[in-house]
């Protein structure tokens, strides 16, 4: 059996679905001519792209300037497949430059279903090994078709072609990912005065003897593990440990169980600054409408802006409605893409730009928050300087674009806000944006939305007065309009059939949204008609309605509402305000309740399942701790935050960190059209501070749905681009993290 592997920073994931064990070389060869001996008949190519049989090899010259892979194709048609039967697919291939290909097997028409799904690297040395694919066919075949797409570079090259081998009979494989050490701690390392804590995953049941050791190897504290059991959330044997009361700040420490070595990690109070503004920088790299210059984000990452109706790109200053939903065109330029696709969604937009508000928010309002750290120069951003907190010129990026998105006046709907921008047709990776060229188009006005724009609106409106009062005028004007024109609408929902070219992002429950938007529209205006909103709300008072066990979300907001309410001084009256703090702590409670009941420390119900996104879900509920912590001072809910981070950084089933450059071990591969070096050499993986969207029981994409079937919850995650479902990153991700790593730095003065 040989193996692929896949480069993940520092540590090797195997992957053996290349293997070829099992292949039965009696099966039939359903390649015809695939060694070339009788010229290059059945075989096709582009027309741009033309092949000749040199020296043995299907060679084709494929011309600089392609956008997509699929703009060159190398293929053969006519391949009978059955359901349920295993191929071996293998093949030997060579290029003038170094190449990512992808290599299909799939219906030869619309909607080009694929059995097979592979990005292969394809070198330049003279003795290239022969890559192997096995898979399994979902569907019966008459005539399906292989293509190596060979395009997406920007400059030409040749590409040969040998070998070629199609064979059924293949035993399927086992996914198994390198999960290193069993001995599982935080990559990136503990606060000097906080928990030190971590796992082991051993199948003894009795307890194991743990060593602390220095950089130079020299054992500097011992203990006991304590046995946990079967962890349900991977399906791992594991024991617990405690570093206790050890404190010495330095680097390059280990935990040694059982002949196993943990990777290093470091003790200090300076941990987190750099998460800070790297998960901040975040923003910035994916700005809309603006080139993302070198001087800021070095020049890997530097790109030219995107979607300003230049040339063949669509651009967002002009936008249409969908063909019959208005009859004119708004200017929605700027704004943040949301998250591998170029789509801008006012639902996702609003929590994300609500949670770099509060982060902001908070260092006015929480003992030890560092407002500098947030403030003018602390960002690498075109808005240095200009005396504004840099977190404000962030969020303004994004806060202009909403506004932008409300219908104006005079229109049907005026006041509401539409639902989201994006291309017409879904694009495919790696794409720039500047050179995506698909038309944008706006979808119709939605409640959601609306509520969105009114709450976070209503937060500018509060904090961007002392630094430019015109701009904080017009967010109050319409937030108040947008809340004015959601109670005229308030069931106008998204279809949830709307995914074709975006996310649907539906929601037909919006009294959260209600919630939220009033609560910040009370705390900004004093008007108590908001206030009596909330009071009448369904949700006020309800803990478990508020503060969902399973995360605050795009669909889940009344949260915001609640902790702003919390932490802002306001006219509400201080029983009311009370009330609202202790059900903040209530729960709180209960996430350092799930904190200490998993055996990876995770503040998140065991039962409320991993989905989409659950590495957002862990991060909110860590704001919510982190804002417990703030209000009440109980180092149990500060304990908790920093037990999260554990699971994040490394501390976890998988023994990965979720966040890319921090911890020895750390997935780089997310799903991003640009940061796609796993596709492309020439483009960048992605920068440091992006978290991965984590595990995902639900296997909602092929690449996990193939590799990762009967995963343990915890452990449904691959670190590859094409794990849309495991593997995304996006805004109102990374804008928990920056929450909760610029509190994690605060902790330490």
């Amino acid at each position: 059996m040989t193996a692929v592997t896949a480069l993940l920073a520092g540590s090797l994931v195997a992957f053996t679905s290349t293997a070829t064990a099992g292949t039965d070389e009696e099966a039939p060869e359903l390649i015809v001519n695939g060694d070339f001996a009788d010229g290059t008949d059945p075989w096709w190519w582009t027309e741009d792209s033309p092949a000749a049989i040199v020296d043995g090899r299907l060679c084709a010259e494929v011309p600089g300037g392609t956008i997509n892979a699929w703009d060159a194709i190398v293929g053969q048609d006519g391949l009978p497949l059955a359901e349920g039967e295993s191929y071996t697919l293998s093949y030997t291939a060579t290029a003038s430059a170094p190449v990512t290909i992808r290599t299909n097997v799939q219906l030869a028409e619309e909607p080009w279903t694929t059995e097979l799904a592979a990005v292969d690297p394809i070198g330049t040395g003279p003795d290239p090994e022969p890559i192997s694919h096995i898979f399994t066919a979902g569907a019966d075949y008459t005539a399906a078709q292989l293509a190596f797409q060979i395009g997406g570079y920007a400059d030409p090259y040749t590409f040969c072609l040998e070998n070629v081998s199609l064979r059924g009979g293949a035993e399927p494989p086992v996914y198994e990912p390198d999960t290193g050490s069993p001995v599982r701690v935080n990559q990136v390392g503990y606060l000097t005065e906080g928990p030190k804590q971590g796992t082991v995953v051993s199948d003894s049941t009795t307890p194991l003897t743990w060593s602390l050791r220095g950089a130079d190897g020299t054992e500097l504290a011992t203990g006991s593990t304590t046995p946990a059991g079967v962890d349900d959330s991977s399906a791992q044997h594991v024991h617990t440990f405690d570093l206790g009361e050890f404190a010495t700040e330095g680097e390059g420490y280990t935990v040694a169980v059982d002949g196993e070595v943990s990777e290093p990690f470091a003790i200090g109070d300076d941990l987190y600054s750099s998460l800070r503004t790297d998960a901040l920088a975040y923003f910035y790299h994916n700005r809309s409408g603006i080139e993302i210059e070198a001087q800021y984000v070095g020049a890997q990452y530097a790109r030219p802006a995107g979607h300003l109706n230049e040339g063949a790109n669509q651009g967002d200053y002009d936008v249409p409605c969908r063909p019959g939903q208005c009859d004119y065109r708004l200017d929605a330029h700027g704004g943040w893409y949301d998250a591998g696709d170029h789509g801008k969604y006012v639902v996702n937009g609003g929590i994300s730009v609500a949670q770099l508000l509060s982060s902001y928010e908070r260092t006015l309002t929480a003992e030890g928050a560092d407002g500098d750290a947030l403030g003018d120069g602390s960002l690498a951003i075109p808005e240095q300087g200009n005396g504004v907190p840099d977190i404000l010129d962030e969020a303004r990026w994004q806060l202009e674009f909403l506004l932008r998105m409300q219908v104006p006046a005079g229109e049907p709907l005026a006041g509401m806000a539409h639902h989201k921008l994006h291309d017409r047709q879904w694009t495919g990776l790696p794409l720039r944006p500047d050179q995506d060229p698909q038309p944008r188009e706006l979808a119709p006005p939605s409640t959601a939305a609306t509520l969105n724009l009114a709450a976070a609106a209503a937060q500018c409106a509060r904090l961007y007065t002392p630094y430019d009062a015109a701009f904080a005028q017009r967010c109050a004007t319409a937030a108040e309009t947008a809340w004015d024109a959601a109670v005229a609408n308030p069931e106008r929902y998204a279809s949830p059939d709307d995914g074709q070219g975006g996310g649907a992002y539906s929601d037909d429950d919006v009294r959260d949204e209600f919630y939220w938007a009033a609560a910040e529209l009370f705390l900004t205006t004093g008007e108590d008609g908001y206030r009596q909103a909330l009071l009448g709300s369904e949700l006020h008072g309800d803990t478990e309605a508020v503060f969902p066990p399973g995360g605050l979300s795009w669909q889940s907001t009344a949260g915001l509402g609640a902790l702003s309410l919390a932490t802002v001084p306001s006219a509400l009256p201080a029983a009311e305000r009370d009330a609202l703090r202790a059900q903040v702590l209530e729960a709180a409670d209960g996430f350092v309740a799930d904190s200490a009941a998993s055996a990876y420390g995770v503040p998140f119900p065991a039962d409320s399942g991993y989905v989409w996104g659950s590495n957002s879900q862990i991060l909110n509920n860590m704001v919510v701790l982190g804002t417990a912590h703030d209000l009440s001072g109980d180092d149990r809910y500060r304990d908790a935050v920093l037990r999260g981070f554990d699971y994040l950084l490394g501390a976890n089933p998988l023994n990965l960190s979720y966040v890319t450059g921090y911890g020895e071990r750390y997935a780089q591969n997310q799903h991003h059209r640009f940061w796609a070096a796993q596709l492309n050499p020439a483009l960048p993986h992605p920068p440091p501070g992006s978290v991965a969207g984590g595990p995902n029981q639900e296997l909602q994409d092929p690449i996990a749905e193939e590799k990762l079937a009967g995963c343990a919850p915890a452990m449904c995650y691959i670190d590859h681009i094409e794990s849309y479902a495991t593997n995304e990153v996006t805004i109102n991700w990374n804008a928990p993290l920056a929450w909760v790593a610029s509190y994690a730095d605060d902790l330490t003065g």
